[in-house]
């Protein structure tokens, strides 16, 4: 059997970068990650303030969700029951 040696990668230099790459758009394939969400969820930005309260999105929906049984609308009768 051959011992053969990987020649080592050098070290990448600020001179091979170049000022600007060409991207050939005719080759880029779809997100595979759109699909991912359901199509019923709603993606929401909170406040720094808020976020440090609430950590996931189930306390943030258990939040949501208490806040919406306290408000008299007629469609929380038909929730409660």
């Amino acid at each position: 059997m051959k011992n053969t040696s990987k020649a080592k990668p050098k070290p990448r230099d600020r001179r091979d970068l170049r000022a600007e790459y060409k991207f050939d758009y005719s080759k880029a394939r779809p997100n595979r990650f759109v699909g991912k969400r359901g199509s019923k969820s709603v993606v929401v930005l909170l406040d720094s303030d808020v976020a440090t309260v609430f950590k996931d999105a189930e306390s943030v929906n258990a939040a949501l969700r208490a806040l919406l049984m306290a408000i008299p609308l007629p469609w929380n009768k038909r929730k409660r029951a």
